[in-house]
């Protein structure tokens, strides 16, 4: 018996994955007990394993999360790596449970010096039932999905209406234009690419914008749908109800033309590729300008942030680095809070940043 076991707890040694991301919560969260029970299964809708799931955090070393969900199964099915590690990354307690709330008008605050701000962006995430998860959907889900989102976006009325613009086929001159409004998303990304979800690439992936260019929709980029409202300015509100509207829009569509609904989890909220963004998938943000909080220092900037539970970057994004005195602040969490909860907590933040930044120049 004690020999079986030997051989046994060698095999399983031999085939448990080196994870070179070591900082990582996949590297925290995977043990041999889980690998071994979970690592033949295969995900019904894409086919997928565990370690499809864990494959940046095996072959990269730079990861903190490490792991994404090829399709809505894998939550359910690989849930006791995904459990622990999603209340871990979000600080939730296993008790929780998530509640969406896009009602803008419930939002009862707004900014109070619209001054100092540039501009203002809302996105969330979503993701239809039956298709795969960038991860893991197939080629023929990806392009049944792009069909299904044209015959979406036919039906978008008032200042919602504009045009769906396919990756496949573009040409130049709309390329660069898109390029110009910052709205075109490129192939390229080490993170996506080991993950899967550029392949095929530029097949069944597009942008649809308004002819207002302030409401806008990738289809299947990192999630099948990345959902963004954005305008000039610090009208938040204004942003917020442009996106919940577009949303409702865009799911009564797909509703009544294909039966299908959001991807929504019972615990996790809206479903998405990475375990980082579910709940809301929201990130709710403005452009401002914070001269007073460079001049007393970066450091103080992102420890105020972090109590107001918020999020400093540089304006040109995650890698885009320093940019003067221009910020781009938005709400730290996702998950746990409605969406109304969010954007009012973005508001009173910036508000409070705003105030604060010029008793300090």
């Amino acid at each position: 018996g004690v020999n079986a076991l030997i051989k046994e707890d060698k095999e399983l040694q031999a085939s448990f994955p080196v994870v070179k991301s070591e900082a990582s919560l996949v590297k925290k969260h995977l043990s041999p007990e889980v690998w071994a029970k979970l690592k033949d299964h295969k995900t019904k809708t894409t086919g997928s394993t565990l370690m499809d799931c864990i494959v940046c955090a095996v072959q990269l070393d730079n990861q903190h999360v490490g792991i994404y969900g090829a399709d809505e199964d894998s939550y359910r099915d690989f849930a006791p790596l995904f459990d622990p590690l999603i209340l871990d990354y979000h600080g939730l307690s296993s008790s929780f449970s998530h509640t969406s709330d896009m009602d803008s008008s419930k939002v009862k605050v707004k900014i109070e010096d619209e001054g100092p701000i540039v501009s203002t962006r809302i996105r969330v995430g979503r993701n239809i039932e039956g298709f795969g998860l960038s991860p893991g959907i197939t080629k023929q889900q990806r392009i049944d999905l792009e069909k299904m989102m044209e015959k979406a976006f036919g039906t978008l009325e008032g200042p919602l209406a504009g045009k769906y613009f396919p990756l496949l086929g573009m040409d130049s001159a709309t390329k660069q234009q898109l390029i110009d409004d910052h709205f075109l998303f490129m192939e390229g990304d080490k993170n996506l690419q080991l993950a899967g979800m550029e392949r095929d690439w530029p097949e069944g992936r597009g942008i649809f914008h308004n002819a207002a260019k302030e409401f806008l929709v990738w289809v299947n980029e990192e999630d099948q749908l990345r959902i963004i409202s954005m305008q000039k300015g610090g009208n938040v509100n204004e942003v917020f109800e442009r996106l919940a509207k577009g949303i409702a829009a865009i799911e009564k569509s797909v509703a009544s033309s294909a039966g299908k609904k959001f991807q929504l989890h019972p615990k996790y909220g809206y479903l998405h590729s990475c375990p980082s963004n579910l709940g809301t998938g929201m990130r709710a943000s403005v452009h401002v300008h914070l001269p007073g909080w460079v001049k007393a220092g970066r450091d103080k900037l992102k420890a105020r942030c972090e109590q107001l539970g918020l999020q400093p970057r540089g304006s040109r994004g995650e890698s885009g680095g320093d940019t003067g005195d221009l910020f781009d602040i938005s709400n730290k969490h996702r998950l746990g809070y409605s969406e109304v909860e969010l954007v009012t907590k973005m508001i009173e933040g910036v508000n409070a940043l705003i105030k604060e930044d010029k008793k300090l120049q």
